[in-house]
C-alpha cells in the first residue's frame, strides 16, 4: 500500500521548476555516485571507474582519444567477437536501426573487434545487405587487431588470448556517462545476440538517474500499474520512478513534494514514489500517449 506523503496541485510550470531543480539535488545523484570508486584496486574495470582512454583505427578514421571523441557525452561502447559471423552480423543491423534514436538522445555510439578494419569495410556490405530494413551504419566500428583496447576493458584476458586460435572478445556494452566513469556494463556469450530495445531502456534509465535523483523499479517502465492512494485503487503512477536512496527527506520534500512513501511492514520509508512526469516531459493528456512520448516509444 502507498500513502501520500503530502498534498500538492501538480501543474506544467511546477514541472518545469522540478526538472530545473533536480539536478541541484545535494543528496542525489552526485552522493550516490561518491559510493562508486574511481578506480579498481586491481586494475579490473568496475562500475563507477573512469574508463580507460585509447587511440584507434576506426571505420570513420583514426580515434585519436576516446575520452577526446566523446568529450561531454554519454557513449556506448559495443563489442563483438569477429567479422563476418551470424550472429554479429545482426546486431550491428539492428544496432544501426536504434542510432537515430540514441544520436536524438545525445549518445554516441562506437564498436569494436579484434579484426582489422579492412575487415570490418568489407563485412559491413555483408550487414546492410542481411539487414531487411534500408540501414546506413552511421558509427565507427574500432580496429583492435593487437587486442590492447579488449584486454584494457576486460573483454579479453592477456594472459590466454594468444594461445587461442580464435581470440574472440566476448560481446561486451558499455555505458559510459559524461565524466567517463562506466555506469552500465552487459556481458553476453558468442551464442546470444543483445537484444537492442534493452540497451535503449539502459540508456534512457540511466540518463533520467543521472539528471534526476532518482531510480527506475524493475520492468520500468512497464511497473506499479495500479497503487493504493488515499485507500483507493490510481494508476497515476505507472511508469513512476524511486528517488536515489542518498535523497535526504529534505530534499526530497523540497524537490519532489508529492513523492508517495510505500507502506511496509518495517515501517522504513525507503520505498519513495515520483510519477513520471515529475522527471521530464509534459503533463499527460493520456497514460499511454504520455510514456510513449517521454520514453520514446
Amino acid at each position: 500500500a502507498l500513502h501520500t506523503s503530502h498534498t500538492f496541485l501538480f501543474t506544467p510550470s511546477l514541472a518545469k521548476k522540478i526538472v530545473t531543480m533536480c539536478s541541484e539535488i545535494p543528496s542525489g545523484t552526485q552522493a550516490y555516485m561518491s559510493l562508486y570508486p574511481e578506480q579498481s584496486t586491481d586494475s579490473s574495470l568496475r562500475l563507477g571507474n573512469v574508463v580507460p582512454d585509447f587511440t584507434a583505427e576506426t571505420t570513420h578514421g583514426p580515434m585519436k582519444s576516446f575520452h577526446e571523441w566523446k568529450k561531454g557525452k554519454w557513449a556506448i561502447l559495443f563489442s563483438h567477437p569477429a567479422d563476418f559471423t551470424p550472429v554479429c552480423t545482426t546486431e550491428i543491423g539492428r544496432l544501426a536501426l536504434k542510432y537515430d534514436q540514441l544520436a536524438a538522445m545525445d549518445v554516441l555510439v562506437a564498436t569494436l573487434s579484434v579484426d582489422p578494419v579492412k575487415s570490418h569495410e568489407e563485412w559491413l556490405r555483408d550487414v546492410v545487405a542481411h539487414c531487411e530494413n534500408k540501414i546506413e551504419i552511421k558509427f565507427p566500428i574500432i580496429g583492435d587487431a593487437d587486442r590492447k583496447i579488449s584486454v584494457a576493458y576486460g573483454m579479453l584476458d592477456a594472459g590466454t588470448s594468444d594461445a587461442q586460435s580464435l581470440p574472440l572478445t566476448i560481446r561486451c556494452v558499455f555505458i559510459i556517462n559524461p565524466e567517463n566513469k562506466l555506469m552500465l556494463s552487459l556481458n553476453y556469450p558468442a551464442c546470444v545476440g543483445r537484444n537492442m530495445d534493452e540497451i535503449v531502456r539502459c540508456v534512457k534509465a540511466l540518463k533520467l538517474s543521472y539528471g534526476k535523483s532518482i531510480a527506475t523499479p524493475a520492468n520500468w517502465p512497464n511497473n506499479h500499474e495500479t497503487v493504493l492512494v488515499d485507500g483507493k485503487h490510481s494508476s497515476d503512477f505507472k511508469g513512476s520512478v524511486f528517488l536515489l536512496p542518498t535523497v535526504s527527506k529534505e530534499d526530497a520534500d523540497k524537490h519532489y513534494p508529492g513523492y508517495l512513501t510505500c507502506d511496509v511492514p518495517s515501517k522504513q520509508e525507503y520505498l519513495r514514489l515520483v510519477k513520471a512526469e515529475e522527471v521530464g516531459g509534459d503533463a499527460p493528456t493520456e497514460k499511454k500517449g504520455f510514456l510513449q512520448s517521454i520514453l520514446g516509444y
